[in-house]
């Protein structure tokens, strides 16, 4: 069934990266599955994620035994709770920023935003129910976003990223795309490490017979701005709904000048691109021919930087972090933009991942949800953040607000 799927609409898509004989591994896989939460379900894989059974490539032309290595851990965690693997999905090369040829499935000729562009349409598109992506700035939420479907990225380190070739490893992310709220804490109860129920969190206490609900948190400030006047808009609509629904909503001071979220951008800017330089240090030398030109760019920006100027970049996010922290003392989840507006048109680029930006940057857990479209009828996404270790709570709470502002 799932071949049948990707057969009939992976034409138009191109979510998948092209496979031999899929249809002969997915049987012999569908043979050997044992029972559990997953069983028979078909799920995409980045192609950054070393899996038995298919290539990596990571979106290049760099030989695939340069790549190849023992599968990822996330990967047996899958295959262990029954999965399939539908097969490797589209990425942007080395999941940096030069665009795989993945498309929109609202609309064949927009983006559906990056580095998880494969992972987000596929879901998008009807052929999976989940995928895994992985996400260094705002590569889970942002395509999820564009594409319309539920991205969660995980409070950094809660996926083991053993077997992922990285981007910048002080930021690498897994997380999973999925058609709804149940299906994302399914793929993140197999996923991440320690899974529980969630706990009560902080906050106002619930009335007699009712059930808590979070404090939620706008944050005040020149973050905002930089969402589009589409975004913000609808953003705004959302917040009202969500207060006229009973919802607790706090505007909340944060990065509260433009110098200093400026400052930020700097900061995540200088330690990604260090490390992206340093994550090719062997393979760029001997291939850098093969790379695209915007890999290329980032690779050399990031060679160009000083290791004290990383160092100090590590201080200062130390400190960015602890702020975040501290403005939360009063709210439980921040609530933002998942992007600065809906899908751009065309190929050439994946968008920007700035408001995901600070989030990532900090190791915050973070939830893109489907929240309306915009007069172009493309998706627009709701991004709701949470306390590092509290992704249990998020995703419980995000099922809650889920029914106020997704799309019926």
């Amino acid at each position: 069934m799932v071949c049948d799927r990707i057969d009939r609409l992976d034409a138009r898509v191109r979510a998948f990266v092209p496979e031999p004989d899929r249809r002969g591994r997915l049987a012999a896989e569908a043979a050997a599955a044992p029972p559990g939460v997953l069983s028979g379900v078909a799920v995409g894989v980045k192609d950054i994620v070393r899996c038995d059974g298919t290539q990596t490539r990571a979106g290049s032309r760099v030989p695939a035994e340069e790549l190849a290595g023992p599968q990822a851990p996330l990967v047996d965690r899958l295959r262990a709770a029954g999965a399939l693997i539908a097969g490797k999905t589209v990425t942007a090369e080395f999941a940096v920023t030069a665009p795989g040829p993945t498309r929109n499935p609202h609309n064949t000729a927009h983006t559906p935003g990056g580095s998880s562009s494969g992972s987000a349409a596929a879901v998008a598109a009807g052929m999976v129910p989940l995928a895994v992506g992985t996400q260094t700035v705002g590569s889970v939420i942002r395509p999820a976003a564009f594409c319309g479907v539920v991205g969660f990225k995980p409070t950094f380190g809660r996926i083991p990223v053993d077997g992922v070739i990285a981007n910048a490893p002080s930021f690498d992310t897994v997380g999973v795309l999925a058609a709804d709220v149940a299906g994302a804490a399914l793929g993140a109860s197999v996923l991440c490490d320690d899974w529980r129920e969630p706990e009560r969190g902080r906050g106002s206490e619930p009335e007699p017979g009712t059930a808590r609900r979070p404090v939620l948190g706008v944050p005040a400030g020149p973050y905002l701005d930089r969402a589009g006047a589409e975004a913000r808009a609808a953003f705004a609509a959302q917040t009202v709904r969500l207060a006229a629904a009973g919802w607790t909503v706090r505007e909340v001071p944060v990065m509260d000048g433009p110098e200093e979220f400026e400052a930020v951008v700097r900061q995540l800017f200088t330690m990604n691109r260090y490390e992206v330089a340093r994550t090719h240090a062997d393979w760029f030398p001997r291939h850098g021919r093969l790379y695209r030109e915007q890999t290329v760019a980032a690779i050399r920006e990031g060679q160009a930087i000083a290791r004290d100027d990383y160092e100090r970049a590590v201080r200062e996010r130390r400190a960015v972090r602890a702020r975040l922290l501290d403005a939360m003392e009063r709210i439980d989840v921040w609530l933002a933009p998942s992007a600065t507006g809906p899908a751009p048109f065309g190929l050439g680029s994946t968008g920007d991942s700035v408001m995901c930006l600070p989030w990532s940057n900090a190791g915050f857990p973070a939830v893109s949800l489907p929240a309306g479209y915009a007069a172009n009828g493309l998706p627009l996404g709701l991004q709701v953040v949470g306390r590092p270790g509290e992704d249990e709570e998020l995703l419980g709470w995000v099922a809650e607000l889920a029914a106020v502002v997704m799309p019926r």
